[in-house]
Protein backbone atom coordinates (compact mmCIF):
# COMPACT_ATOMS: atom_id res chain seq x y z
CA UNK A 1 0.00 0.00 0.00
CA UNK A 2 1.25 3.52 -0.71
CA UNK A 3 0.94 6.53 1.55
CA UNK A 4 -2.57 7.36 0.29
CA UNK A 5 -3.81 3.89 1.08
CA UNK A 6 -3.94 2.83 -2.57
CA UNK A 7 -2.57 -0.46 -3.87
CA UNK A 8 0.97 0.23 -5.05
CA UNK A 9 0.60 -1.39 -8.45
CA UNK A 10 -2.86 -1.94 -9.86
CA UNK A 11 -2.99 -2.14 -13.61
CA UNK A 12 -5.04 -4.48 -15.76
CA UNK A 13 -4.91 -4.39 -19.54
CA UNK A 14 -7.86 -5.45 -21.69
CA UNK A 15 -7.64 -6.38 -25.35
CA UNK A 16 -10.89 -5.85 -27.22
CA UNK A 17 -11.20 -9.13 -29.05
CA UNK A 18 -14.62 -8.71 -30.60
CA UNK A 19 -16.16 -9.08 -34.02
CA UNK A 20 -15.12 -7.27 -35.87
CA UNK A 21 7.57 24.10 -37.16
CA UNK A 22 9.30 24.95 -40.02
CA UNK A 23 8.04 27.99 -41.93
CA UNK A 24 6.46 26.69 -45.08
CA UNK A 25 6.98 28.56 -48.30
CA UNK A 26 4.41 27.58 -50.90
CA UNK A 27 4.91 28.26 -54.58
CA UNK A 28 1.52 28.45 -56.27
CA UNK A 29 2.80 29.87 -59.55
CA UNK A 30 3.04 26.60 -61.46
CA UNK A 31 -0.37 25.34 -62.61
CA UNK A 32 -1.81 23.90 -65.81
CA UNK A 33 -5.37 23.38 -66.88
CA UNK A 34 -4.78 19.64 -67.14
CA UNK A 35 -3.07 18.98 -63.81
CA UNK A 36 -4.53 21.72 -61.57
CA UNK A 37 -6.39 19.36 -59.25
CA UNK A 38 -3.45 17.00 -58.81
CA UNK A 39 -0.95 19.81 -58.34
CA UNK A 40 -3.05 21.61 -55.75
CA UNK A 41 -3.69 18.38 -53.85
CA UNK A 42 -0.03 17.45 -53.85
CA UNK A 43 1.04 20.90 -52.67
CA UNK A 44 -1.61 20.84 -49.96
CA UNK A 45 -0.58 17.39 -48.76
CA UNK A 46 3.04 18.56 -48.64
CA UNK A 47 1.91 21.53 -46.56
CA UNK A 48 0.11 19.19 -44.13
CA UNK A 49 3.15 16.90 -43.86
CA UNK A 50 5.52 19.78 -43.16
CA UNK A 51 3.10 21.36 -40.70
CA UNK A 52 2.87 18.06 -38.84
CA UNK A 53 6.65 17.83 -38.71
CA UNK A 54 6.79 21.37 -37.37
CA UNK A 55 4.24 20.52 -34.68
CA UNK A 56 6.24 17.49 -33.54
CA UNK A 57 9.30 19.69 -33.10
CA UNK A 58 7.23 22.11 -31.05
CA UNK A 59 5.75 19.27 -28.97
CA UNK A 60 8.64 16.81 -28.45
CA UNK A 61 7.04 14.88 -25.56
CA UNK A 62 3.93 14.33 -27.69
CA UNK A 63 6.22 13.06 -30.45
CA UNK A 64 7.74 10.56 -28.03
CA UNK A 65 4.30 9.33 -27.04
CA UNK A 66 3.64 8.63 -30.72
CA UNK A 67 6.81 6.57 -30.93
CA UNK A 68 8.87 9.24 -32.71
CA UNK A 69 12.04 9.51 -30.65
CA UNK A 70 13.94 12.07 -32.70
CA UNK A 71 13.25 14.77 -30.11
CA UNK A 72 13.45 12.48 -27.12
CA UNK A 73 15.73 14.66 -25.03
CA UNK A 74 13.79 17.90 -25.50
CA UNK A 75 10.76 19.50 -23.87
CA UNK A 76 8.45 22.39 -24.74
CA UNK A 77 9.41 25.55 -22.94
CA UNK A 78 6.71 27.45 -21.08
CA UNK A 79 8.57 30.76 -21.34
CA UNK A 80 6.68 33.81 -22.60
CA UNK A 81 9.12 34.07 -25.49
CA UNK A 82 8.12 30.58 -26.65
CA UNK A 83 4.45 31.54 -26.51
CA UNK A 84 5.11 34.58 -28.72
CA UNK A 85 7.19 32.51 -31.12
CA UNK A 86 4.40 29.96 -31.47
CA UNK A 87 1.84 32.72 -31.91
CA UNK A 88 3.79 34.07 -34.87
CA UNK A 89 4.23 30.61 -36.34
CA UNK A 90 0.51 29.84 -36.16
CA UNK A 91 -0.22 33.02 -38.10
CA UNK A 92 2.30 31.95 -40.76
CA UNK A 93 0.72 28.50 -40.92
CA UNK A 94 -2.73 30.05 -41.35
CA UNK A 95 -1.55 32.40 -44.09
CA UNK A 96 -0.05 29.44 -45.95
CA UNK A 97 -3.29 27.49 -45.56
CA UNK A 98 -5.25 30.34 -47.10
CA UNK A 99 -2.96 30.33 -50.14
CA UNK A 100 -4.62 27.15 -51.44
CA UNK A 101 -7.54 27.16 -53.82
CA UNK A 102 -10.19 25.25 -51.89
CA UNK A 103 -12.24 24.42 -55.00
CA UNK A 104 -9.26 22.71 -56.62
CA UNK A 105 -8.80 20.25 -53.75
CA UNK A 106 -10.22 16.74 -53.67
CA UNK A 107 -13.24 16.07 -51.48
CA UNK A 108 -11.07 14.46 -48.80
CA UNK A 109 -8.60 17.32 -48.85
CA UNK A 110 -11.44 19.82 -48.61
CA UNK A 111 -12.35 18.18 -45.31
CA UNK A 112 -8.69 18.33 -44.25
CA UNK A 113 -8.65 22.01 -45.20
CA UNK A 114 -11.79 22.76 -43.19
CA UNK A 115 -10.44 20.98 -40.12
CA UNK A 116 -7.09 22.71 -40.30
CA UNK A 117 -8.83 26.05 -40.85
CA UNK A 118 -10.97 25.60 -37.72
CA UNK A 119 -7.96 24.52 -35.65
CA UNK A 120 -5.66 27.33 -36.73
CA UNK A 121 -8.26 30.11 -36.64
CA UNK A 122 -9.36 29.19 -33.12
CA UNK A 123 -5.72 28.96 -32.00
CA UNK A 124 -5.07 32.44 -33.39
CA UNK A 125 -8.15 33.74 -31.59
CA UNK A 126 -7.08 32.33 -28.23
CA UNK A 127 -3.44 33.35 -28.68
CA UNK A 128 -4.55 36.96 -28.19
CA UNK A 129 -4.95 36.17 -24.50
CA UNK A 130 -1.94 35.66 -22.16
CA UNK A 131 -2.59 32.05 -21.15
CA UNK A 132 0.92 31.84 -19.67
CA UNK A 133 -0.35 34.00 -16.81
CA UNK A 134 -3.15 31.51 -16.09
CA UNK A 135 -1.47 28.13 -16.52
CA UNK A 136 -0.97 27.55 -12.80
CA UNK A 137 -3.72 25.21 -11.65
CA UNK A 138 -4.34 22.08 -9.63
CA UNK A 139 -5.34 20.10 -12.72
CA UNK A 140 -1.79 19.88 -14.01
CA UNK A 141 1.28 21.91 -14.79
CA UNK A 142 4.80 22.27 -13.49
CA UNK A 143 3.90 20.45 -10.27
CA UNK A 144 2.99 17.26 -12.13
CA UNK A 145 5.63 16.82 -14.84
CA UNK A 146 6.59 13.50 -13.27
CA UNK A 147 3.29 12.01 -14.49
CA UNK A 148 4.55 12.31 -18.07
CA UNK A 149 7.09 9.60 -17.40
CA UNK A 150 4.32 7.16 -16.53
CA UNK A 151 2.79 7.69 -19.98
CA UNK A 152 5.90 7.06 -22.04
CA UNK A 153 7.13 3.73 -23.35
CA UNK A 154 10.72 2.99 -22.34
CA UNK A 155 12.25 0.40 -24.67
CA UNK A 156 15.99 1.07 -24.38
CA UNK A 157 18.70 2.40 -22.12
CA UNK A 158 18.76 5.53 -24.27
CA UNK A 159 15.09 6.19 -23.47
CA UNK A 160 15.96 6.40 -19.77
CA UNK A 161 18.94 8.64 -20.49
CA UNK A 162 16.72 10.90 -22.59
CA UNK A 163 14.13 11.08 -19.81
CA UNK A 164 16.85 12.11 -17.39
CA UNK A 165 17.89 14.87 -19.80
CA UNK A 166 14.27 15.99 -20.05
CA UNK A 167 13.93 16.16 -16.29
CA UNK A 168 16.97 18.41 -16.14
CA UNK A 169 15.12 20.84 -18.42
CA UNK A 170 11.86 20.74 -16.44
CA UNK A 171 13.58 22.65 -13.67
CA UNK A 172 13.85 25.51 -16.19
CA UNK A 173 10.09 25.38 -16.71
CA UNK A 174 9.54 25.48 -12.95
CA UNK A 175 11.70 28.61 -12.94
CA UNK A 176 9.70 30.00 -15.87
CA UNK A 177 6.50 29.43 -13.90
CA UNK A 178 7.94 31.58 -11.15
CA UNK A 179 8.80 34.34 -13.65
CA UNK A 180 5.47 34.12 -15.51
CA UNK A 181 3.34 34.30 -12.39
CA UNK A 182 5.40 37.08 -10.89
CA UNK A 183 4.78 39.11 -14.06
CA UNK A 184 1.12 38.05 -13.94
CA UNK A 185 0.64 39.77 -10.59
CA UNK A 186 1.94 43.04 -12.05
CA UNK A 187 -0.30 42.71 -15.14
CA UNK A 188 -3.43 41.96 -13.11
CA UNK A 189 -3.68 38.26 -14.01
CA UNK A 190 -3.82 35.88 -11.06
CA UNK A 191 -5.59 32.66 -10.24
CA UNK A 192 -8.24 32.46 -7.50
CA UNK A 193 -6.89 31.79 -4.02
CA UNK A 194 -8.38 28.30 -3.90
CA UNK A 195 -6.54 27.32 -7.11
CA UNK A 196 -3.26 28.68 -5.79
CA UNK A 197 -3.76 26.83 -2.49
CA UNK A 198 -4.30 23.56 -4.36
CA UNK A 199 -1.05 23.94 -6.30
CA UNK A 200 0.83 24.83 -3.11
CA UNK A 201 -0.43 21.61 -1.49
CA UNK A 202 0.66 19.54 -4.50
CA UNK A 203 4.16 21.03 -4.46
CA UNK A 204 4.38 20.41 -0.72
CA UNK A 205 3.53 16.75 -1.32
CA UNK A 206 6.53 16.51 -3.65
CA UNK A 207 8.90 18.37 -1.34
CA UNK A 208 7.77 16.32 1.66
CA UNK A 209 8.58 13.06 -0.12
CA UNK A 210 11.64 11.16 0.96
CA UNK A 211 14.20 10.81 -1.79
CA UNK A 212 13.41 7.11 -2.30
CA UNK A 213 9.69 7.91 -2.65
CA UNK A 214 10.16 11.04 -4.74
CA UNK A 215 7.79 10.94 -7.73
CA UNK A 216 10.56 12.02 -10.11
CA UNK A 217 12.67 9.03 -9.14
CA UNK A 218 10.08 6.33 -9.73
CA UNK A 219 10.69 5.85 -13.47
CA UNK A 220 14.30 4.95 -12.72
CA UNK A 221 13.55 2.77 -9.68
CA UNK A 222 11.04 0.82 -11.79
CA UNK A 223 13.27 0.67 -14.88
CA UNK A 224 12.99 -2.52 -16.89
CA UNK A 225 15.89 -4.75 -15.83
CA UNK A 226 15.78 -6.44 -19.24
CA UNK A 227 16.97 -3.15 -20.75
CA UNK A 228 19.59 -2.18 -18.19
CA UNK A 229 22.31 -3.95 -16.25
CA UNK A 230 22.18 -3.60 -12.49
CA UNK A 231 25.13 -1.23 -12.67
CA UNK A 232 23.49 0.93 -15.38
CA UNK A 233 20.28 1.13 -13.39
CA UNK A 234 22.13 2.12 -10.24
CA UNK A 235 23.98 4.83 -12.16
CA UNK A 236 20.72 6.25 -13.54
CA UNK A 237 19.08 6.20 -10.11
CA UNK A 238 22.06 8.00 -8.55
CA UNK A 239 22.15 10.61 -11.32
CA UNK A 240 18.41 11.17 -10.91
CA UNK A 241 18.87 11.64 -7.16
CA UNK A 242 21.50 14.29 -7.81
CA UNK A 243 19.19 16.01 -10.30
CA UNK A 244 16.32 15.96 -7.81
CA UNK A 245 18.35 17.33 -4.90
CA UNK A 246 20.36 19.90 -6.87
CA UNK A 247 17.87 21.13 -9.49
CA UNK A 248 14.27 19.94 -9.19
CA UNK A 249 13.67 20.33 -5.47
CA UNK A 250 15.45 23.72 -5.29
CA UNK A 251 13.32 24.97 -8.19
CA UNK A 252 10.15 23.74 -6.48
CA UNK A 253 11.27 25.28 -3.19
CA UNK A 254 11.73 28.67 -4.84
CA UNK A 255 8.36 28.46 -6.57
CA UNK A 256 6.68 27.28 -3.37
CA UNK A 257 8.08 30.16 -1.33
CA UNK A 258 6.95 32.62 -3.98
CA UNK A 259 3.46 31.13 -4.13
CA UNK A 260 3.05 31.19 -0.35
CA UNK A 261 4.60 34.57 0.33
CA UNK A 262 3.72 36.64 -2.76
CA UNK A 263 1.30 34.97 -5.14
CA UNK A 264 -1.27 33.66 -2.67
CA UNK A 265 -1.71 37.03 -0.91
CA UNK A 266 -2.21 38.63 -4.35
CA UNK A 267 -4.43 35.87 -5.75
CA UNK A 268 -8.03 36.75 -6.51
CA UNK A 269 -10.81 36.33 -4.01
CA UNK A 270 -13.13 36.08 -7.03
CA UNK A 271 -13.36 32.85 -8.99
CA UNK A 272 -14.41 33.80 -12.53
CA UNK A 273 -12.12 34.55 -15.45
CA UNK A 274 -14.37 37.55 -16.12
CA UNK A 275 -12.43 39.31 -13.34
CA UNK A 276 -9.08 39.38 -15.18
CA UNK A 277 -8.40 41.94 -17.95
CA UNK A 278 -10.62 41.23 -20.99
CA UNK A 279 -11.95 38.25 -19.06
CA UNK A 280 -15.49 38.29 -20.44
CA UNK A 281 -14.26 38.30 -24.04
CA UNK A 282 -11.77 35.59 -23.16
CA UNK A 283 -14.56 33.41 -21.78
CA UNK A 284 -16.74 33.98 -24.83
CA UNK A 285 -13.90 32.77 -27.05
CA UNK A 286 -13.21 29.80 -24.75
CA UNK A 287 -16.88 28.82 -24.93
CA UNK A 288 -16.78 28.96 -28.72
CA UNK A 289 -13.50 27.02 -28.83
CA UNK A 290 -14.62 24.18 -26.57
CA UNK A 291 -18.12 23.77 -28.03
CA UNK A 292 -17.19 24.46 -31.70
CA UNK A 293 -20.37 26.54 -31.86
CA UNK A 294 -21.31 30.22 -31.82
CA UNK A 295 -23.57 29.75 -28.80
CA UNK A 296 -23.19 32.61 -26.35
CA UNK A 297 -22.55 31.93 -22.65
CA UNK A 298 -26.09 33.14 -21.93
CA UNK A 299 -27.56 30.69 -24.46
CA UNK A 300 -25.49 27.85 -23.01
CA UNK A 301 -26.66 28.80 -19.51
CA UNK A 302 -30.27 28.54 -20.69
CA UNK A 303 -29.71 25.13 -22.31
CA UNK A 304 -28.31 23.89 -19.01
CA UNK A 305 -31.35 25.04 -17.05
CA UNK A 306 -33.69 23.22 -19.47
CA UNK A 307 -31.65 20.02 -19.22
CA UNK A 308 -31.64 20.15 -15.42
CA UNK A 309 -35.45 20.26 -15.40
CA UNK A 310 -35.74 17.38 -17.89
CA UNK A 311 -33.30 15.08 -16.09
CA UNK A 312 -34.78 15.92 -12.69
CA UNK A 313 -38.13 14.58 -13.89
CA UNK A 314 -36.52 11.26 -14.88
CA UNK A 315 -34.81 11.03 -11.50
CA UNK A 316 -38.03 11.63 -9.62
CA UNK A 317 -39.74 8.93 -11.68
CA UNK A 318 -37.16 6.38 -10.44
CA UNK A 319 -37.64 7.51 -6.85
CA UNK A 320 -41.39 7.04 -7.28
CA UNK A 321 -40.90 3.55 -8.75
CA UNK A 322 -38.75 2.63 -5.72
CA UNK A 323 -41.62 3.78 -3.48
CA UNK A 324 -39.23 5.89 -1.47
CA UNK A 325 -40.83 7.23 1.70
CA UNK A 326 -39.44 10.74 1.59
CA UNK A 327 -38.61 13.69 -0.65
CA UNK A 328 -35.93 14.12 -3.32
CA UNK A 329 -33.32 15.50 -0.91
CA UNK A 330 -33.80 12.67 1.57
CA UNK A 331 -33.23 10.17 -1.25
CA UNK A 332 -30.01 11.93 -2.28
CA UNK A 333 -28.87 11.93 1.34
CA UNK A 334 -29.55 8.20 1.53
CA UNK A 335 -27.41 7.61 -1.56
CA UNK A 336 -24.58 9.72 -0.14
CA UNK A 337 -24.56 8.16 3.32
CA UNK A 338 -25.74 4.55 3.19
CA UNK A 339 -22.80 2.11 3.55
CA UNK A 340 -24.47 -0.24 1.05
CA UNK A 341 -23.37 2.05 -1.79
CA UNK A 342 -19.67 2.27 -0.88
CA UNK A 343 -16.56 0.13 -0.56
CA UNK A 344 -14.48 0.57 2.55
CA UNK A 345 -11.10 -0.02 0.91
CA UNK A 346 -9.42 0.95 -2.39
CA UNK A 347 -8.73 -2.66 -3.46
CA UNK A 348 -12.41 -3.59 -3.61
CA UNK A 349 -13.25 -0.36 -5.42
CA UNK A 350 -10.55 -1.02 -7.98
CA UNK A 351 -11.67 -4.61 -8.50
CA UNK A 352 -15.22 -3.39 -9.13
CA UNK A 353 -13.94 -1.22 -11.98
CA UNK A 354 -12.06 -4.20 -13.42
CA UNK A 355 -15.14 -6.40 -13.29
CA UNK A 356 -17.29 -3.73 -14.93
CA UNK A 357 -14.81 -3.31 -17.77
CA UNK A 358 -14.75 -7.05 -18.39
CA UNK A 359 -18.55 -7.11 -18.27
CA UNK A 360 -18.88 -4.43 -20.95
CA UNK A 361 -16.39 -5.84 -23.47
CA UNK A 362 -18.51 -8.75 -24.79
CA UNK A 363 -21.62 -6.54 -25.01
CA UNK A 364 -20.14 -4.08 -27.49
CA UNK A 365 -20.96 -6.02 -30.71
CA UNK A 366 -24.61 -5.19 -30.05
CA UNK A 367 -24.00 -1.56 -31.00
CA UNK A 368 -20.71 -1.39 -32.94
CA UNK A 369 -19.36 -2.96 -36.09
CA UNK A 370 -15.85 -1.41 -35.99
CA UNK A 371 -13.56 -1.79 -32.99
CA UNK A 372 -10.18 -0.33 -32.05
CA UNK A 373 -7.15 -2.58 -32.14
CA UNK A 374 -5.45 -0.86 -29.20
CA UNK A 375 -5.97 -2.46 -25.77
CA UNK A 376 -6.91 -0.48 -22.70
CA UNK A 377 -6.09 -0.75 -19.03
CA UNK A 378 -7.53 0.32 -15.69
CA UNK A 379 -5.11 2.04 -13.35
CA UNK A 380 -5.34 4.16 -10.17
CA UNK A 381 -4.87 7.92 -10.33
CA UNK A 382 -1.44 8.72 -8.79
CA UNK A 383 -1.70 9.12 -5.04
CA UNK A 384 -0.03 12.54 -5.06
CA UNK A 385 -2.77 14.08 -7.20
CA UNK A 386 -5.76 11.90 -6.25
CA UNK A 387 -7.04 14.12 -3.41
CA UNK A 388 -7.16 17.15 -5.70
CA UNK A 389 -8.57 15.73 -8.90
CA UNK A 390 -11.75 14.26 -10.30
CA UNK A 391 -13.29 10.79 -10.08
CA UNK A 392 -11.69 9.44 -13.24
CA UNK A 393 -10.00 10.32 -16.52
CA UNK A 394 -8.53 8.68 -19.62
CA UNK A 395 -5.13 8.82 -21.31
CA UNK A 396 -4.97 7.62 -24.87
CA UNK A 397 -2.94 4.72 -26.21
CA UNK A 398 0.45 5.44 -27.72
CA UNK A 399 3.08 3.32 -29.42
CA UNK A 400 3.77 0.38 -27.12
CA UNK A 401 1.36 1.66 -24.47
CA UNK A 402 -2.33 0.87 -24.01
CA UNK A 403 -4.96 3.45 -23.31
CA UNK A 404 -5.55 3.94 -19.60
CA UNK A 405 -8.75 4.54 -17.67
CA UNK A 406 -7.56 6.20 -14.45
CA UNK A 407 -9.84 5.63 -11.44
CA UNK A 408 -9.65 7.69 -8.25
CA UNK A 409 -9.31 5.36 -5.26
CA UNK A 410 -8.73 8.11 -2.70
CA UNK A 411 -11.35 7.94 0.07
CA UNK A 412 -13.34 5.01 -1.36
CA UNK A 413 -16.07 5.75 1.15
CA UNK A 414 -16.89 8.82 -0.99
CA UNK A 415 -17.05 6.95 -4.33
CA UNK A 416 -20.44 5.25 -4.81
CA UNK A 417 -20.90 1.89 -6.49
CA UNK A 418 -23.68 3.24 -8.71
CA UNK A 419 -21.13 5.46 -10.49
CA UNK A 420 -18.99 2.53 -11.63
CA UNK A 421 -20.98 1.48 -14.74
CA UNK A 422 -21.46 5.00 -16.08
CA UNK A 423 -17.85 6.02 -15.42
CA UNK A 424 -16.50 2.93 -17.16
CA UNK A 425 -18.55 3.41 -20.32
CA UNK A 426 -17.47 7.07 -20.48
CA UNK A 427 -13.75 6.79 -19.78
CA UNK A 428 -13.03 3.36 -21.28
CA UNK A 429 -15.44 1.57 -23.62
CA UNK A 430 -17.31 2.55 -25.67
CA UNK A 431 -16.36 6.09 -24.63
CA UNK A 432 -12.95 7.68 -24.87
CA UNK A 433 -10.97 4.55 -25.64
CA UNK A 434 -13.20 3.67 -28.59
CA UNK A 435 -13.41 7.13 -30.09
CA UNK A 436 -9.78 8.15 -29.62
CA UNK A 437 -8.28 4.80 -30.62
CA UNK A 438 -10.45 4.48 -33.73
CA UNK A 439 -9.32 7.98 -34.74
CA UNK A 440 -5.65 7.12 -34.17
CA UNK A 441 -6.04 3.98 -36.30
CA UNK A 442 -7.61 5.75 -39.31
CA UNK A 443 -6.15 4.79 -42.68
CA UNK A 444 -5.35 7.06 -45.63
CA UNK A 445 -5.69 10.35 -43.75
CA UNK A 446 -3.05 12.97 -42.92
CA UNK A 447 -1.43 12.23 -39.58
CA UNK A 448 -2.84 15.33 -37.89
CA UNK A 449 -6.36 13.91 -38.33
CA UNK A 450 -5.54 10.94 -36.11
CA UNK A 451 -4.75 13.17 -33.15
CA UNK A 452 -7.19 16.01 -33.71
CA UNK A 453 -9.27 16.70 -30.61
CA UNK A 454 -12.30 18.97 -30.70
CA UNK A 455 -13.50 18.96 -27.10
CA UNK A 456 -17.20 18.99 -27.97
CA UNK A 457 -16.77 15.91 -30.15
CA UNK A 458 -14.47 13.96 -27.82
CA UNK A 459 -16.30 14.72 -24.59
CA UNK A 460 -19.67 14.81 -26.30
CA UNK A 461 -19.05 11.24 -27.43
CA UNK A 462 -17.96 10.26 -23.90
CA UNK A 463 -21.21 11.58 -22.44
CA UNK A 464 -23.27 10.09 -25.27
CA UNK A 465 -21.64 6.74 -24.49
CA UNK A 466 -23.05 6.87 -20.97
CA UNK A 467 -26.54 6.69 -22.44
CA UNK A 468 -25.47 3.64 -24.48
CA UNK A 469 -25.33 1.68 -21.24
CA UNK A 470 -29.08 1.36 -21.76
CA UNK A 471 -28.49 -0.66 -24.94
CA UNK A 472 -26.17 -2.99 -23.02
CA UNK A 473 -28.54 -3.35 -20.03
CA UNK A 474 -25.93 -1.95 -17.64
CA UNK A 475 -28.52 0.03 -15.73
CA UNK A 476 -31.03 -2.70 -14.89
CA UNK A 477 -30.57 -1.87 -11.22
CA UNK A 478 -32.56 1.35 -10.57
CA UNK A 479 -29.70 2.73 -8.48
CA UNK A 480 -27.28 2.25 -11.37
CA UNK A 481 -29.78 4.03 -13.63
CA UNK A 482 -30.00 6.83 -11.10
CA UNK A 483 -26.21 6.96 -11.19
CA UNK A 484 -26.31 7.40 -14.97
CA UNK A 485 -28.88 10.19 -14.62
CA UNK A 486 -26.73 11.74 -11.91
CA UNK A 487 -23.86 11.92 -14.39
CA UNK A 488 -26.12 13.35 -17.09
CA UNK A 489 -27.39 15.90 -14.57
CA UNK A 490 -23.80 16.64 -13.60
CA UNK A 491 -22.98 17.71 -17.18
CA UNK A 492 -26.19 19.74 -17.46
CA UNK A 493 -25.28 21.54 -14.24
CA UNK A 494 -21.84 22.23 -15.69
CA UNK A 495 -23.41 24.42 -18.35
CA UNK A 496 -25.07 26.50 -15.66
CA UNK A 497 -22.28 26.73 -13.08
CA UNK A 498 -19.40 27.22 -15.55
CA UNK A 499 -21.16 30.11 -17.27
CA UNK A 500 -22.46 31.26 -13.90
CA UNK A 501 -19.04 31.50 -12.25
CA UNK A 502 -17.06 32.76 -15.23
CA UNK A 503 -19.58 35.01 -16.97
CA UNK A 504 -22.20 35.93 -14.41
CA UNK A 505 -21.86 36.53 -10.68
CA UNK A 506 -22.15 33.06 -9.23
CA UNK A 507 -20.13 32.15 -6.16
CA UNK A 508 -18.43 28.81 -5.53
CA UNK A 509 -21.14 28.04 -2.96
CA UNK A 510 -23.84 28.75 -5.55
CA UNK A 511 -22.27 26.16 -7.83
CA UNK A 512 -21.81 23.58 -5.06
CA UNK A 513 -25.38 24.01 -3.87
CA UNK A 514 -26.84 23.46 -7.34
CA UNK A 515 -25.01 20.13 -7.42
CA UNK A 516 -26.11 19.18 -3.91
CA UNK A 517 -29.73 19.98 -4.73
CA UNK A 518 -29.84 17.88 -7.91
CA UNK A 519 -27.27 15.07 -7.76
CA UNK A 520 -26.24 12.23 -5.49
CA UNK A 521 -22.56 13.02 -5.96
CA UNK A 522 -20.56 13.25 -2.76
CA UNK A 523 -19.51 16.58 -1.27
CA UNK A 524 -15.84 15.81 -2.02
CA UNK A 525 -16.53 15.05 -5.68
CA UNK A 526 -18.67 18.14 -6.05
CA UNK A 527 -16.05 20.43 -4.55
CA UNK A 528 -13.30 18.94 -6.72
CA UNK A 529 -15.47 19.31 -9.80
CA UNK A 530 -16.40 22.93 -9.09
CA UNK A 531 -12.76 23.76 -8.42
CA UNK A 532 -11.85 22.13 -11.72
CA UNK A 533 -14.27 24.43 -13.56
CA UNK A 534 -12.82 27.42 -11.78
CA UNK A 535 -9.31 26.46 -12.91
CA UNK A 536 -10.29 25.43 -16.44
CA UNK A 537 -12.92 27.88 -17.75
CA UNK A 538 -15.07 26.77 -20.67
CA UNK A 539 -13.89 23.17 -21.02
CA UNK A 540 -16.83 21.80 -19.02
CA UNK A 541 -19.29 23.22 -21.57
CA UNK A 542 -18.24 20.77 -24.27
CA UNK A 543 -19.71 17.58 -22.81
CA UNK A 544 -23.41 18.35 -22.81
CA UNK A 545 -23.34 20.48 -25.97
CA UNK A 546 -21.61 17.66 -27.86
CA UNK A 547 -23.89 14.96 -26.42
CA UNK A 548 -27.04 16.88 -27.31
CA UNK A 549 -25.89 17.26 -30.92
CA UNK A 550 -25.13 13.52 -31.29
CA UNK A 551 -28.47 12.61 -29.73
CA UNK A 552 -30.25 15.11 -31.99
CA UNK A 553 -28.64 13.52 -35.05
CA UNK A 554 -29.50 10.00 -33.91
CA UNK A 555 -33.12 10.98 -33.29
CA UNK A 556 -33.30 12.50 -36.76
CA UNK A 557 -31.79 9.38 -38.33
CA UNK A 558 -34.16 7.09 -36.44
CA UNK A 559 -37.14 9.15 -37.54
CA UNK A 560 -36.19 9.47 -41.21
CA UNK A 561 -34.82 5.96 -41.73
CA UNK A 562 -37.42 4.12 -39.68
CA UNK A 563 -36.93 0.34 -39.83
CA UNK A 564 -33.79 0.83 -41.92
CA UNK A 565 -32.01 2.59 -39.05
CA UNK A 566 -29.11 0.56 -37.66
CA UNK A 567 -27.36 1.95 -34.61
CA UNK A 568 -24.14 0.16 -35.63
CA UNK A 569 -24.08 2.09 -38.90
CA UNK A 570 -24.88 5.35 -37.12
CA UNK A 571 -21.98 4.91 -34.70
CA UNK A 572 -19.65 4.06 -37.56
CA UNK A 573 -20.65 7.27 -39.34
CA UNK A 574 -20.04 9.31 -36.19
CA UNK A 575 -16.57 7.89 -35.54
CA UNK A 576 -15.11 6.99 -38.92
CA UNK A 577 -13.62 10.42 -39.72
CA UNK A 578 -12.11 11.10 -36.32
CA UNK A 579 -12.81 14.21 -34.26
CA UNK A 580 -14.91 16.87 -36.02
CA UNK A 581 -16.45 20.25 -35.17
CA UNK A 582 -20.15 19.76 -34.51
CA UNK A 583 -21.28 21.65 -37.61
CA UNK A 584 -19.14 19.48 -39.90
CA UNK A 585 -20.34 16.34 -38.12
CA UNK A 586 -23.93 17.40 -38.70
CA UNK A 587 -23.30 17.92 -42.42
CA UNK A 588 -21.89 14.40 -42.81
CA UNK A 589 -24.68 12.73 -40.85
CA UNK A 590 -27.30 14.57 -42.89
CA UNK A 591 -25.60 13.35 -46.07
CA UNK A 592 -25.55 9.79 -44.72
CA UNK A 593 -29.27 9.96 -43.88
CA UNK A 594 -30.06 11.25 -47.38
CA UNK A 595 -27.93 8.59 -49.09
CA UNK A 596 -29.40 5.84 -46.90
CA UNK A 597 -32.93 6.87 -47.88
CA UNK A 598 -32.00 6.92 -51.58
CA UNK A 599 -30.31 3.51 -51.59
Amino acid sequence: MNKMGQPKSLTIIFCLVVLSSCQIQIDTSVTTSVTTDVTEDKKFELYLDELWESNLKRRPVFATRLGDKRFNNKITSNAVEEFEKNKTQIQIDFKNLNSFNFDDLSEENQLNYRLKHVSLSSSIELSEYPSYFMSLNQRGGVQSYYETGDRLNFTSKQDYNDWLTRLSQYSNNIENSYENNKAGIEAGYTQPKLVTSGVISQIEAILDSTLENHPYLQVFLEADEMLLTAEEKETLVNEAKVLITEQINPAYTKLHEFLVNEYLPNSRDSIGIKDVPNGKSWYEDLASYHTTTKLSPDEIHGIGIKEIKRIRQEMEAIISDLEWDGDFQSFLNYLRTSPRFYYDNPEDLFNAYLIMAKTIDPLLPKIFKVFPRAPYGVIPIPAESAPYTTTAYYNSASKGKPGYFYANLYKPESRPKYEIPVLTVHEAVPGHHFQISIAQELKDVPTFRKYLSFTAFVEGWGLYSEELGEYMNLYDDPYDKFGQLTYDMWRAIRLVVDTGMHYKNWSRDDAINLFLENTAKSQLDIENEVDRYIAWPGQALAYKIGQLKILELRTKAEKELGDDFDIKDFHHEILKRGSLPLSILETYINEWIYQSKES
